[in-house]
């Protein structure tokens, strides 16, 4: 099991990747998407998207990450949960970001691609 956070004498303590990761998607400009395997590689873990996925799941609410901005390699809204997906899509679009055929953003029109971070 991999672990988001670290108890000290402080309490809980995000680890680097996390801190790296919640850095990252808070930085993904309304009207753009990254990749789970992007956020990953930008923090410093290529092999680390099932870790953005956890990170995601349980701290966007938390830190208010953007996390409707977050789709998979193919451009395509990873949530199964009819809800979820119906309001992910709707931030999405609301956005400006056009949903094609079989659900898929172009990711060469809307990727966001950070200069630094």
């Amino acid at each position: 099991m991999y672990h988001l956070n670290r108890f000290n004498e402080r309490g809980f303590e995000m680890l680097p990747f996390t801190e790296r990761v919640v850095r990252i998607i808070k930085h993904i400009p309304p009207g753009t998407v990254m990749t789970y395997g992007q956020i990953a590689r930008l923090a410093g873990s290529p092999r680390g998207a099932r870790q953005v996925v956890r990170i995601l799941h349980s701290m966007s609410e938390k830190h208010q990450l953007p996390w409707h901005r977050v789709v998979n390699s193919k451009g395509e809204i990873a949530l199964k949960d009819p809800e979820a997906f119906h309001a992910q899509y709707t931030f999405l679009t609301d956005e400006g970001i056009i949903i094609g055929l079989n659900n898929r953003i172009d990711l060469k029109l809307y990727q966001f691609i950070p200069a630094e971070l």
